[in-house]
């Protein structure tokens, strides 16, 4: 899904950060690809054991534990232009589609299954969600253009998605995976990085999804990603897009087709044959290069009379200026607003889908919510110092959530304090790591 090879293009600009490195970021998550990992990881087990669901619960629960403020987005309509992947994907290339149906394709997008079992998981992932206190978007179409646009416009700090095209449609900063656990990690992508390290702005990356191939098109035969990667430096971010407007992917095609064709002639013919070659084109003013370019021409000239290239513009579009809700719409205000934690709820939702007791359910969040209020009394206290306002722990407005340290431990060979709680729906004691503790005193 993405963009054809552009992870690995991207392979250099990865980092490998601490899972520490999301505390206290607002974070939006492309749903669908969290829960097709999730389906592909337990592919022997029943859909109806909800391990997939489980898994989210446990996922959550440790960014929560980091004061992460997520936002579940979900695709909504399939945009006009991927239609033919899609049906592709569905093994429906074969069915016969009438004229009135392409025409109609070619103007609509068109809208999923709700009642699939795949978008029942959706609407399960975001009732859990909602119990946590995660609101959710529905994108109008691409979930990864939606985050991207909520990235882009500063309304959360980062991207959770596994789809590549999101730097297409403007993402400044891409989680591709996240590992929980002893010694959990995120990979991370900058779009600073990307174009400090290899150069490609947005929109050589979107020229690199014309010619390699993505979600909405198919690529330019004969292209990989060296020779993609290098035909897109030697004319550069800032004019490769213009070029593409103007002249469709004929420049691309010209370079390959002459680099294909001295290939030829040097498997064909021996080297002098090929000097010779050379001396008589420079003899009438040309070299091998122009009259290769020259004859291809010709070719993609005769082609040009068949119609415009609006397959070439609609890509172009599509990533530019994709379909989302505004940054001012009353649902993305709405999916940035704070939402509680409904603890009756969840433990509903988990004695339906898991069969724990209230108890087990409060077992394993009430700990972690504890912690994240901690976090955000430290946040707190820590931006009043940086404006400031050194204000004394008992005159913060918001009150500190722990009570007492009862006494130091150990865990898993990790310094800790087990602390005691108030205002935490029952919860008396619980442990956490000497660090979060130290940094209040």
């Amino acid at each position: 899904m993405g963009v054809k090879n552009l992870w690995d293009i991207l392979e250099s600009c990865k980092k490998t950060l601490p899972l520490h490195h999301l505390q206290n970021k607002r974070l939006c998550v492309d749903l669908s690809c969290w829960l097709i990992q999730f389906q592909n990881a337990s592919r022997s087990a029943c859909v109806k054991e909800k391990v997939y669901l489980k898994t989210l619960f446990h996922r959550i629960r440790a960014l929560i534990a980091l004061n992460c403020s997520l936002i579940f987005v979900t695709d909504g309509a399939i945009p006009s232009i991927k239609l033919s992947t899609y049906r592709r994907r569905l093994g429906s290339v074969s069915e016969h589609i009438s004229n009135d149906e392409k025409t109609s394709q070619a103007m609509t997008s068109l809208r999923r299954n709700m009642g699939s079992e795949f978008s029942c998981m959706i609407k399960e992932a975001k009732v859990l969600g909602l119990a946590l206190g995660i609101p959710f978007l529905d994108g109008i179409e691409e979930a990864e253009a939606q985050c991207a646009l909520l990235n882009s416009e500063s309304l959360c700090d980062g991207c959770f998605t596994s789809d590549s095209d999101i730097f297409l449609f403007g993402a400044k900063t891409v989680y591709r995976e996240i590992f929980l656990g002893e010694g959990g990690y995120v990979i991370c992508y900058d779009m600073a990085d990307i174009e400090k390290k290899l150069g490609f702005g947005r929109n050589s990356l979107i020229t690199l999804a014309l010619l390699l191939g993505s979600d909405y098109s198919q690529g330019v035969y004969g292209f990989g990603p060296e020779t993609a990667c290098q035909l897109v430096k030697s004319i550069g971010d800032i004019n490769i897009l213009q070029k593409v407007k103007l002249e469709g992917l004929a420049f691309a095609k010209k370079k390959s087709k002459a680099k294909k064709t001295v290939n030829s002639l040097n498997c064909n013919a021996d080297k002098e044959n090929l000097i010779c070659y050379k001396q008589h084109m420079a003899v009438i003013g040309l070299n091998l290069e122009d009259d290769l370019s020259a004859q291809v021409g010709l070719r993609l000239k005769s082609e040009k009379k068949l119609g415009p290239n609006d397959h070439v513009l609609g890509v172009i579009n599509a990533y530019l200026k994709p379909k989302c809700h505004l940054p001012d719409s009353e649902a993305v205000q709405s999916a940035c607003s704070t939402y509680p934690f409904l603890r009756t709820k969840l433990q509903q939702i988990c004695a339906v889908s898991f069969g724990w007791t209230p108890e087990k359910t409060d077992e394993y969040i009430l700990p972690k919510i504890a912690e994240r209020n901690l976090r955000r009394f430290g946040n707190l206290r820590n931006i009043s110092s940086e404006l400031g306002a050194n204000i004394p722990l008992h005159k913060i407005p918001v009150p500190c959530p722990v009570t007492a340290i009862v006494k130091q431990r150990k865990l898993q060979g990790k310094e800790c304090f087990e602390v005691s709680w108030q205002d935490m729906d029952g919860l008396q004691t619980s442990i956490v790591s000497a660090d979060l503790i130290a940094s209040f005193h």
